[in-house]
């Protein structure tokens, strides 16, 4: 192969790449591209330091952003070895890729490829039918090819779960830090970041629910109400241990799951604001019966969404590259 890529070859690349879902949509990536290397950084300036103050959902997004490009690369033709946090010395690089010639072409990546547009968070009251069990069993091998572990909750358990929900609204009663940073990312018309209204879905008619209420500006706050499914289908994403680079490894398997539910028809939103509490975060992770570390808490369903979250320009996430 060629020791450059070309700039259609970046294009297809790129845009993969910042499909990748992240917490609050904040797009928490930058890349550099040097001959066939790609490298993945952290951007500080998009944490969330009042709901993220150790950088793990940033790390995951980072993760599920090199999913995207290795199923960009085999669509291209090209098989993709990596590296994850392959310098201590620099913090902020997380992941290295680099592009090989076809012979070693994943076919299973490329299939995935074209899920990556397809997949969005749909925060939409799921129609009632449930995952089939093939699906389920799909997933769950998806998670363990990456390293991790999926693990659907049983009825009982994924209502323990939702029912967290009123442990997480007490303690962020009066957090203006966490009110504001939301109010930063969260609600209204928005062109290249955050999570814009039209993507909040309704408001839930009971409480608790499966779904995550992210508005938090009065207009937002009024939302219309419908009603939610009362037996969500809840799965646990998680590892056996918590260091970054297991957190990199979450967000690898967690786009490798997505995309595997979008190839199936499902949609997945998130239910994670347990896990940014240290002790609920492990109450979680009890529920699955398994040692480990939870990072993810998902809600896949049979729902439709139409109205899809923006993206940053190109420009803004590689020096030198224009959309």
């Amino acid at each position: 192969m060629d020791d450059q890529l070309s700039m259609e070859q970046i294009d297809v690349l790129l845009r993969a790449a910042v499909a990748a879902p992240s917490m609050h949509n904040t797009q928490p990536w930058r890349f550099e591209i040097n001959g066939t290397v790609i490298d993945v950084f952290l951007d500080g300036s998009r944490a969330l330091p009042a709901e993220d103050p150790t950088g793990r959902a940033m790390r995951i997004a980072a993760g599920a952003a090199v999913f995207n490009l290795r199923c960009a690369a085999a669509h291209l033709g090209f098989g993709s070895g990596f590296g994850l946090a392959p310098d201590p010395l620099e913090p902020d690089l997380v992941a290295r890729i680099v592009l090989e010639d076809g012979q070693q072409l994943d076919p299973s990546l490329k299939q995935l490829y074209q899920q990556v547009v397809r997949r969005h968070t749909s925060r939409l009251p799921a129609r009632p039918a449930p995952p089939a069990a093939d699906s389920r069993i799909g997933l769950m091998q998806a998670a363990i090819a990456e390293g991790a572990e999926l693990t659907w909750l049983q009825k009982t358990d994924a209502a323990r779960l939702t029912g967290m929900t009123l442990d997480v609204d007490l303690r962020e009663v009066g957090d203006w830090k966490r009110t504001a940073e939301r109010s930063k990312w969260i609600g209204g018309e928005r062109a290249v970041d955050g999570v814009p209204s039209s993507v909040l879905g309704p408001r839930p008619a009971g409480y608790t629910a499966p779904v995550r209420d992210l508005g938090v500006r009065p207009a937002d706050r009024s939302r219309p109400r419908a009603a939610f499914e009362a037996d969500a289908a809840l799965a646990v994403l998680s590892t056996d241990h918590d260091r970054p680079v297991d957190q990199l490894m979450a967000g690898i398997a967690l786009e490798h799951v997505l995309l595997a539910a979008t190839r199936d028809g499902l949609t997945a939103s998130f239910f994670n604001q347990p896990l940014e509490f240290d002790d609920l975060r492990a109450d979680v992770q009890h529920l699955t019966g398994k040692p480990g570390f939870a990072h993810m808490v998902i809600r896949f369903a049979h729902t439709t969404q139409h109205a899809t979250s923006p993206r940053r320009p190109l420009a803004d996430v590689v020096p030198g590259e224009t959309s």
